[in-house]
């Protein structure tokens, strides 16, 4: 069973869409205690980081998660879900989740060295294709090169360790949008909307 976090951080409808679509069993619950025996997790989210984790302490899904990874079992997170699994976020300047060293930096700073930056819209909004690297993950088995994905998102996933990201875009700078630690897989953009390709995604979570 697939355990949905719901800690009132949004982008939730559009992942029951897409496991009822794949006929995957999920529950999904703002109590923790009602996901303890899940076997995964999808944590998603949308929105600001600061105001994200308030909600995660005040719900006690901040200390299930960090159980939860710790058990080993497979987790996944998408989108706001993908930045506050690292340590600090600059937005709200917040310390995070710490499940993998890193932190999250505007787009802005990251921008200011490249000549043509102004060409750069942020947030960086609509579709984008991803480099796989670093020899992939399992999530992105069956998935073609180059196959496009839906980003929204103002901030940037700058982990420590370049060797846990699995896939990347460009925009202005390499995006890394495809992160993988031990049993934590995240990704910047959206594949519950990301048509075929992120329905792929999910059916191999859903197969793991």
């Amino acid at each position: 069973m697939i355990g949905i976090v719901d800690y009132n951080a949004g982008n939730i409808t559009s992942v029951e869409h897409a496991l009822e679509y794949l006929k995957a069993d999920y529950v999904l619950s703002k109590d923790p205690a009602e996901l303890k025996n899940a076997d995964k997790i999808v944590f998603p989210g949308v929105g600001d980081a600061a105001y994200a984790m308030e909600q995660l302490k005040a719900t006690g899904f901040e200390k299930f998660l960090k159980d939860f990874h710790a058990s080993g079992k497979p987790m996944i997170g998408i989108c706001l879900g993908s930045q506050i699994v690292f340590d600090y976020s600059e937005e709200g300047n917040v310390e995070c989740l710490g499940l993998i060293p890193g932190k999250i930096r505007h787009f802005s700073d990251l921008l200011k060295n490249n000549p043509s930056k102004d060409s750069f819209k942020i947030p960086q909004m609509g579709w984008n294709d991803i480099e796989i690297c670093n020899g992939g993950s399992k999530l992105l088995e069956g998935i073609d090169a180059h196959s496009d994905f839906y980003f929204v998102h103002s901030y940037v996933i700058q982990p420590e360790d370049e060797n846990v990201i699995k896939g990347y875009a460009n925009y202005g700078i390499k995006v890394p949008s495809v992160i993988e630690k031990d049993n934590l897989t995240v990704f910047q953009f959206h594949p519950e909307k990301s048509g075929k390709a992120g329905l792929k995604i999910l059916e191999n979570f859903v197969n793991l």
